[in-house]
């Protein structure tokens, strides 16, 4: 899945879901960064490599299978691969949005 894929998904996730009136950051390494400010309604989401209040770090595969319901982000982070850097309330609100 590329990014933009991503981008889209999430832009149509987000839309439907609760506000979480902050910041997120999605951390591909070398694939590239997504920052959602969701903040703002509707959320913003760019390819600016900004502070968050999380920030999540993955293959944007992994990503993909979170967002399919093929992979349980509380396994992929406790295999270590999923790593999150913030605020774990925001991170598990974020998941429960992303799983949907």
């Amino acid at each position: 899945m590329s990014i933009d894929t991503i981008e889209q998904r999430l832009k149509s996730k987000l839309g439907m879901a609760p506000s979480i009136n902050a910041t997120v950051k999605l951390d591909f390494d070398e694939e590239g960064t997504l920052h959602i400010d969701a903040t703002q309604t509707p959320p913003v989401i760019t390819r600016e490599d900004k502070e968050a209040d999380v920030t999540f770090i993955c293959a944007s595969t992994l990503l993909e299978k979170i967002m399919d319901g093929t992979q349980d982000p509380t396994m992929a982070y406790m295999m270590g691969k999923l790593k999150i850097k913030g605020s774990m309330g925001l991170a598990m609100k974020l998941n429960g949005i992303l799983e949907d």
